[in-house]
């Protein structure tokens, strides 16, 4: 009896050796456990330095049962029952076969906060095979000194060939009712303030966190979006996310808040369908990046070394952009997209604007955009971006209406020769706007003749939107159908050799490593909600853990007459950041597409101020993050591309902030005049938003800085490597 209790117990610590398999980071801080469950079912876990990150997550996917009608299956002479397709992929699976390998190279994006990428992690494949359907899958593990990223693959066989996801079933289980920074899980939009709260919390919060927007579908009110931020109680910071988004829905967080177990919920389609696949195939990486400083969050790069080398072989046409437009004065109120206020509705090629009364606040008229090109031309920008320019902006949002501008007739007051020929003569890029109003079919079908009106008229890159309900009607914004459209208009983009911006599309997976012509996003609650009656305080110091952990946003920062009113007196809203935060957005929320979204009237007001967004850089060789805490404050130092030169950054919440920072990233040996913009010592975004001061002194590597920003405020520092000569008069910091 002892010897066969024995031998039974040789046998289950026998078969768990073979079912677990262990996953160590290059620096062995992270560990991660697969292992195969009761049933059949795949596991994984993760720690770091011994602290526990997630505990045991199941991981499979459930199909749509595809079984056909009854009649048509017994004519083509299919079985019904159980002799139907299993729905279930995520049990009955044993381990086929483990593969690890370790990969280590060293990459130059085309652009970045970086000159030269680390991609180095060690690599678990476990090949599974389903016995009672002989069906397999792989899940390839990747541990990076930063985090964990995985996928599913599905291998080409006759037993999974095509097929529907009906839900993907990946767990991420919480080690507690950690702090969270989160929007409510959407299908629609990421256009929403962030909540920081308890995971416990969500549920009871949700409805106040929910806020209008032009699209919007919940689908549970424990359901938020990734990336998903969070700080568990022993000190650990996580982000949760996914990367190289291509041919699936995008994947939303559902928490189980009983038992702390966030669950992949993916966007379906208007059938209620959530992919339609076709083996071999594979899934995002699933993403966790951790730490137990908030600084190593942002700057992971795990999320584009998850994703492919750029497939754009030649990328000397994609450039980065420092741009001005007219834009802010129309979201403000200030002046309309439209031409006119007499059509009740437009028919593209019927309706005759000549016909019509101006109604005299169209912004984007030729003398109008002159006086832009001229302004951009005097201080140096790149370009500029005309809104409203194309006939149907009287008629392009809330009908849900298929054709609705074609993009290429201009209003009868924009003359896009005339203006083509301005911005050349003063060496400014004309930046060309296509709003879909979410009428996708209608933008494929007019793709190709869209883009070569603007290689025609001298346009090298677009900013697309996407406001509104999708056409084809029922369709999500991030659905598998749209993720597939954003990369048909990127690819068709590269084409043509035109740099996307695109607005209101799925938030972004690091792709830009692939596709680099994809220069910005907006995909979150940008600036414009400024104008529609503000952003918390902290939603800067919050993005840049969240949104900007996929990709850079063009978030249109860059306001200095926060009191919208000004403008408009109709707007009552206010901005809720000092003039100095504005400054320190350039550096914080670092993009190879800035704007300077203000008027340039108030530009003119400050110019002393301004000189820092026309010095301040837009692609980096390094990168340093000085000090971060996610909702309180992020400073960060950046080095100029080809230059010794620098630029500091610090963003504050609520509370304000006493910053306190090195310049030992400076090369020793070196002076540099360094040029402060701050705030006041009265400074606060409610009061006084505006009282700002700068100042000039010289640092070098040795030299260190306590610096205030108030309430909402922040600080911006230019660093100029300097001689002697340039040097006299300055004090040392």
């Amino acid at each position: 009896m002892k010897r066969i209790f024995i031998a039974l117990l040789s046998l289950c610590i026998s078969t768990e050796l073979v079912n677990a398999q262990d996953l160590k980071s290059p620096d062995g801080k992270l560990l991660m456990n697969f292992s195969i469950q009761n049933g059949g079912i795949p596991t994984y876990k993760l720690t770091y330095k011994g602290k526990v990150v997630l505990k045991p997550g199941k991981l499979g996917l459930e199909l749509k049962d595809e079984r056909p009608p009854a009649k048509f299956g017994a004519e083509m002479g299919m079985k019904s029952g159980t002799d139907n397709p299993k729905t279930s992929l995520y049990n009955q699976f044993a381990i086929a076969e483990t593969k690890t390998t370790s990969f280590d190279e060293t990459w130059q994006p085309v652009w970045g906060e970086l000159k030269n990428i680390r991609n180095h992690y060690n690599e678990l494949a476990v090949t599974l095979n389903q016995k009672n359907t002989d069906r397999n899958i792989l899940i390839r593990f990747r541990l990076f000194n930063d985090g964990l990223g995985f996928r599913y693959e599905f291998p080409q066989q006759k037993n999974l060939n095509y097929f529907v996801i009906k839900e993907e079933k990946t767990q991420f289980a919480l080690s507690g009712d950690m702090k969270a920074y989160w929007i409510p899980g959407d299908y629609d939009t990421q256009e929403y303030d962030y909540t920081t709260s308890k995971l416990s919390e969500i549920r009871g919060l949700f409805r106040t966190a929910v806020t209008d927007n032009s699209s919007q579908t919940q689908y549970s009110e424990t359901g938020v979006q990734a990336p998903l931020m969070l700080k568990s109680n022993d000190g650990l910071y996580i982000s949760i996310h996914e990367a190289a988004l291509l041919n699936y829905s995008t994947m939303n967080l559902n928490l189980d808040d009983q038992h702390m177990i966030l669950e992949s919920w993916l966007t379906p389609d208007a059938k209620g369908d959530k992919g339609y696949m076709q083996s071999p195939a594979i899934s995002p990486w699933r993403t966790v990046i951790v730490s137990d400083d908030a600084r190593d969050i942002l700057a992971s790069k795990m999320t584009l070394n998850l994703n492919e080398p750029s497939k754009i072989e030649d990328t000397s046409w994609i450039k980065t952009s420092k741009y001005i437009g007219v834009w802010w004065e129309m979201i403000t109120g200030k002046s309309s997209w439209a031409y006119t206020d007499e059509l009740p509705s437009v028919q593209l090629g019927v309706t005759d604007y000549t016909k019509v009364k101006p109604n005299g606040k169209h912004g984007a008229n030729t003398a109008h955009v002159k006086e832009y090109i001229d302004f951009a031309a005097k201080h140096g920008f790149d370009g500029v971006l005309v809104e409203g320019w194309n006939v149907g902006w009287e008629d392009w949002f809330g009908n849900s209406k298929d054709y609705v501008f074609d993009f290429v007739t201009p209003y009868p007051d924009f003359n896009v020769t005339e203006i083509r020929d301005y911005a050349k003569s003063k060496g400014v890029k004309m930046i060309m706007h296509h709003e879909t109003s979410g009428a996708v079919r209608n933008y494929e079908r007019h793709m190709d003749q869209a883009y070569q009106f603007m290689k025609d008229n001298g346009y090298d890159a677009v900013k697309s939107g996407y406001v509104g309900n999708m056409i084809p009607r029922g369709e999500y914004h991030y659905g598998q159908w749209l993720v597939n459209h954003y990369q048909y208009a990127l690819e068709k983009a590269a084409k043509y050799k035109i740099m996307l911006n695109a607005h209101e599309a799925v938030r972004p997976t690091g792709i830009n490593r692939t596709y680099p012509n994809l220069i910005g996003n907006e995909s979150a609650r940008g600036t414009e909600y400024q104008a529609f009656g503000g952003s918390k305080a902290n939603h800067v110091t919050i993005l840049p853990f969240t949104r900007l952990i996929g990709g850079p946003m063009d978030y249109t920062p860059g306001i200095f007459e926060m009191d919208i009113s000004k403008i408009n007196p109709d707007n009552k809203s206010h901005l809720n950041a000092t003039l100095a935060n504005q400054l320190a957005l350039y550096v914080t929320m670092a993009s190879p597409l800035q704007m300077a979204a203000d008027l340039p009237e108030n530009y003119n007001r400050f110019l002393d101020a301004f000189q820092f967004i026309k010095d301040v850089a837009m692609d980096w060789d390094d990168s340093k993050y000085l000090e971060a805490e996610p909702g309180e404050y992020v400073s960060v130092a950046r080095k100029a591309k080809g230059t010794n030169n620098w630029f500091v950054g610090c963003v504050a919440g609520e509370d304000g902030y006493t910053s306190k920072i090195s310049f030992d990233f400076l090369q020793p040996g070196k002076t540099y005049v360094a040029t402060i913009y701050s705030d006041a010592k009265d400074a606060h975004y409610k009061t006084n938003p505006q009282a700002y001061q700068i100042r000039k002194v010289l640092v070098n590597s040795k030299s260190k800085l306590t610096q205030f920003a108030a309430p909402g405020g922040g600080y911006a520092i230019s660093i100029i490597e300097t001689d002697k000569s340039q040097a006299k008069g300055l004090k040392n910091l």
